[in-house]
């Protein structure tokens, strides 16, 4: 079972109001208040995200009738003009399907119409375009931008795609074994990359043109169970230090906008 034993996660309100997350029980009013309303969260897999026994337009609309006491028929008409902004053709038929009548696309996009229902001011994108073929996806991410300046809000995207990054992001946070190791502009990211893990993952990009074989980080993700000490990724780095398996490393500031945790900075830069 999964539990937050140190750091904490900041929600700044638009009343002023800042709250740690981290301390909130998890059903306090509070958390209620947050989850779904003012955070929403788009699932990884759309294919089992979705309850099979339920119509898509039930699932858009559970929680915001639960918070805003809409009637059946508003409800219904809520989630079909949902449907039409996520771009589903026919949505007045398609409020009252389930989600084995839809394709993977189809999916994804209902559960987009959920996440945005309560039109929430961030929004976490975890892995959206999973499953989904290259022009599915693309659509999706088309679609994710649009909404994101309709609604005036903010995106999270979790990915292991850079290719995604380069398009969907302004920043990038990078993290190996669960930590952050860098953090940068994505501008910055394909040329100013600094961590050794970020390089690697930047050398391991298939390109057109490439003429040179891709190189692969070698080693594995050490057991999170049985992490070494000192930095989690000395046994893949080729630039590692002595004193890389020793001690962790700091978090060194190489500009206003980028951070980098490694020792190779240390001696150079401020540690923040």
């Amino acid at each position: 079972k999964a539990r937050i034993v140190d750091g904490s996660i900041l929600l700044y309100r638009e009343s002023g109001e800042v709250i740690d997350i981290a301390k909130l029980k998890r059903n306090s009013p509070t958390m209620r208040e947050i989850r779904g309303k003012e955070i929403s969260m788009i699932f990884q897999e759309p294919m089992t995200s979705l309850n099979p026994v339920h119509t898509v337009g039930a699932q858009i609309t559970e929680g915001i009738r639960y918070r805003e006491k809409m009637s059946k028929k508003d409800a219904r008409e809520f989630a079909i003009e949902m449907l039409r902004q996520v771009g589903i053709p026919a949505p007045e038929q398609r409020v009252d399907e389930y989600p084995h009548q839809m394709s993977g696309g189809m999916r994804q996009r209902v559960m987009i119409a959920t996440a945005l229902a309560s039109n929430p001011r961030l929004l976490i994108a975890d892995e959206p375009t999973t499953a989904l073929d290259v022009t599915v996806e693309a659509q999706i991410l088309n679609l994710l931008k649009e909404l994101q300046t309709q609604y005036g809000m903010s995106v999270m995207f979790i990915t292991h795609n850079l290719g995604i990054i380069s398009q969907m992001t302004n920043r990038v946070i990078v993290m190996y074994t669960g930590r952050i190791v860098e953090s940068l502009p994505t501008k910055t990211l394909f040329k100013g990359a600094k961590h050794p893990y970020t390089i690697g993952l930047l050398n391991s990009i298939p390109r057109i043109g490439l003429k040179h074989e891709l190189t692969p980080i070698d080693g594995a993700v050490p057991n999170l169970n049985e992490l070494p000490p000192g930095c989690h990724f000395v046994d893949r780095c080729s630039s590692a230090l002595p004193i890389c398996s020793l001690q962790e490393p700091p978090v060194c500031q190489l500009d206003s906008n980028h951070w980098v945790k490694c020792w190779l900075y240390d001696t150079l830069q401020e540690v923040v």
